[in-house]
C-alpha cells in the first residue's frame, strides 16, 4: 500500500512538472467592431511574449511556417478583401537562409465583412508558428468565433 501511495505522489509531481513546462508565448484575442449599418471590422490580436515574433501572413516558401487566417463560407456575412496586417519587422534569418517578416510584441491582424443579416458569429481558424533566437514552436491552429452585434 505505501509503495502505491509513494508511486501516486511521484505521478501526481511528475505531471505538474510536466505541465508547468509548456511554453505559451503568444496569446490570442478577438473583437469586432461594426463601422456601418452592414458592415464590420474583425480584429485578431497577437500578445507576444519578449524575445519571441509571430510570422507574417507573406512569407515565401521554404521559411517558416506563415500566419494564415481563414475564414469558412457564411450565409450571415461575406468577406470584403482579404485580410490585413500592419508592417513587419523583416530580418535574415540563417536558420531559413532568407529574408523572413514577422512581428513583435503584438499585432492586430484585421478583416473587413459585410454583414448580411444585421448581425453574424464570425468563425475562423488561425495557424501560426512562434519562434525565439533558441527555439521554434511547433505550428499551432487555433479555432476563433467573434461575435458582431
Amino acid at each position: 500500500m505505501r509503495k502505491l501511495i509513494i508511486s501516486a505522489v511521484i505521478l501526481i509531481l511528475f505531471t505538474i512538472t510536466t505541465k508547468a513546462q509548456i511554453l505559451t508565448p503568444v496569446r490570442w484575442s478577438y473583437a469586432a467592431k461594426k463601422i456601418s449599418k452592414d458592415e464590420a471590422m474583425i480584429f485578431i490580436k497577437a500578445t507576444i511574449d519578449d524575445g519571441w515574433h509571430v510570422y507574417s501572413q507573406f512569407v515565401k516558401d521554404g521559411g517558416p511556417v506563415k500566419t494564415t487566417i481563414t475564414f469558412p463560407a457564411s450565409t450571415s456575412y461575406s468577406l470584403i478583401g482579404s485580410t490585413v496586417e500592419p508592417k513587419p519587422v523583416t530580418r535574415y534569418e540563417k536558420v531559413f537562409s532568407m529574408d523572413v517578416s514577422f512581428f513583435e510584441h503584438e499585432v492586430v491582424f484585421q478583416q473587413k465583412i459585410k454583414l448580411k443579416t444585421g448581425q453574424a458569429n464570425v468563425t475562423g481558424t488561425l495557424e501560426y508558428m512562434t519562434c525565439n533566437d533558441k527555439q521554434c514552436l511547433p505550428p499551432e491552429d487555433l479555432q476563433f468565433s467573434v461575435p458582431v452585434k
